[in-house]
């Protein structure tokens, strides 16, 4: 059994997630402790949020006081509500939550039948409960009651985080599920700087993001983020999504912090320094547009291109997926920018390299990395490609010599004397 522990700010975003799947019948209550109920024993979302408040409250320097863990058997485990209820309940007991309000609901919107357990981290005075080694203790609990219950022992490769299986497909239904676990995922995994990088990843999922600002009619200003589903051209399709609906995790303020913290990665981890003597490499043996996402695709690099009606290209962001990381063209460096491939593809004969592509063998056509592809498996630094790029195909990067013949240094013109003209005797 897997244990995967988060904690957030939106206690509403996070139960109307579960409850949203519940209204869709993929999803149901299985039991809740010390939480408020209707007097026929159905679930209310409001009494629910009653509950938590007195908690909530008195919160004292807590940032993200929601706790929130879904319980994962594998499927090859039969196990009936009555034991998937004990599970729970010893679970949470032995987290330390047995005093706490929490409200367990039974997931089967996948293969996996699984458990989500929303509770709150403070206690009622406010303190915050201890996670000290948090994930740890998880995962020894987790151990005991695969034993007590007979189940089958988690692997490590197990022990991912849930992704989601493909791109948003509007005809399958379900859109706001489908929106909500493509931004969650994105959002939770990749590097981005700024809202337009933002905007060109979750276009790779068939979604679109919009930011929203005006004047509230008590003159105060807000700002808000709205979620729509796309079809593969980028066209809108159906009503779009406040923020809001999904809870402040993936709302304006959290994606400002997101900007911050992926400014600060970037900078840390010299990503930047890093992609650049790739692309660059790169850019000397591309000869068209096609031929560039081919080359980069096989770094697992993935440029974006953004053309007008003329086909005139007028932006440029590449998606890292090696460091999960997305970045403009402008932020890499004039060179990179959206006229120098406008040029590049426009006249390659101009540069004495092009022949070269000629030798190149294409193993495959497109531009159709996914994102989806990448969320499982351990991020990698660039800099692993940056010797692969030098020593193999891409092995074109300027030499000292190189640079010799290309930047020849011209012999220094002397400074021209001035004479000085006195009297003559």
């Amino acid at each position: 059994m897997v244990a995967k522990i988060s904690s957030n700010s939106s206690l509403f975003g996070t139960i109307n997630y579960n409850k949203l799947k519940v209204e869709d019948d993929k999803a149901k209550v299985l039991f809740s402790r010390n939480i408020f109920e209707k007097r026929d024993g159905s679930f209310s979302m409001s009494l629910c949020q009653k509950s938590f408040e007195p908690y909530l409250a008195v919160n004292k320097r807590t940032e993200n006081p929601i706790f929130h863990v879904s319980l994962n058997p594998d499927p090859k485990d039969r196990l009936d509500d009555e034991q998937l209820s004990e599970i729970a309940e010893k679970y949470m007991e032995a987290m330390g939550y047995s005093n706490q309000p929490f409200i367990v609901f039974k997931h089967t919107d996948i293969e996996r039948t699984h458990l989500h357990v929303v509770s709150c981290r403070v206690d009622e005075t406010g303190k915050k409960l201890d996670s000290n080694f948090e994930n740890i203790r998880s995962m020894k609990i987790c151990r005991n009651l695969e034993q007590e219950y007979n189940l089958k022992i988690a692997e490590k490769k197990e022990q991912t985080n849930e992704i989601p299986t493909g791109k948003v497909n509007y005809q399958r239904g379900d859109v706001k599920h489908q929106v909500f676990n493509a931004v969650k995922a994105l959002m939770n995994n990749y590097h981005f700087q700024s809202f337009g990088e933002f905007r060109t990843l979750l276009e790779q999922m068939n979604v679109t993001v919009e930011e929203v600002r005006g004047t509230a009619s008590n003159g105060q200003r807000y700002d808000g983020i709205v979620y729509s589903a796309t079809d593969d051209k980028g066209k809108r399709l159906g009503i779009p999504f406040k923020s809001s609906l999904f809870g402040k995790e993936v709302g304006y303020e959290a994606l400002q912090k997101k900007f911050e913290k992926s400014n600060q990665a970037v900078k840390e981890k010299k990503i930047r320094e890093q992609l650049i003597p790739i692309i660059r490499a790169v850019m000397k043996t591309a000869g068209s547009k096609e031929r560039l996402e081919l080359l980069l695709k096989e770094k697992n690099i993935q440029p974006i291109f953004r053309q007008n009606e003329q086909r005139r290209i007028y932006g440029v962001t590449f998606i890292d997926h090696n460091s999960r990381t997305v970045i403009n063209g402008s932020r890499l460096g004039k060179e990179f920018a959206a006229n120098q491939f406008q040029e590049l593809f426009n006249n390659p004969m101009a540069r004495t390299d092009y022949k070269e592509t000629e030798q190149i063998q294409s193993q495959g056509k497109g531009n159709d990395l996914n994102p989806l592809d990448y969320l499982a498996k351990p991020i990698e630094s660039v800099g692993s490609a940056v010797e692969s790029v030098v020593g193999g195909l891409f092995g074109l990067l300027p030499t000292e010599k190189d640079n010799q013949e290309e930047y020849p240094r011209y012999p220094k013109i002397p400074k021209k004397i001035r004479r000085r003209y006195g009297r003559q005797l």
